[in-house]
């Protein structure tokens, strides 16, 4: 359930943090993907991680601004 606990970290975050969490959560992926072209990735699973993270980041940031409408 460590999932259900980052979610709930997020909701409780501010626009602004979530906007600086999703900015890391990019440059962490755009890293992840350089390591791989260059064969120095030894964990890949972490890229399918990071992208499903931007994901749920990107949820929570249109469901608080639906909220505020």
């Amino acid at each position: 359930m460590k999932t259900n606990k980052y979610v709930e970290d997020l909701r409780s975050k501010s626009a602004a943090e979530l906007n600086n969490e999703l900015v890391a959560a990019k440059k962490e992926l755009f890293n992840l993907r350089f390591q791989n072209a260059t064969n120095q990735l030894d964990n890949t699973g972490r890229i399918k991680e990071v992208r499903k993270n931007i994901a749920r980041i990107q949820t929570i940031i249109v469901e608080k601004s639906n909220a505020v409408k």
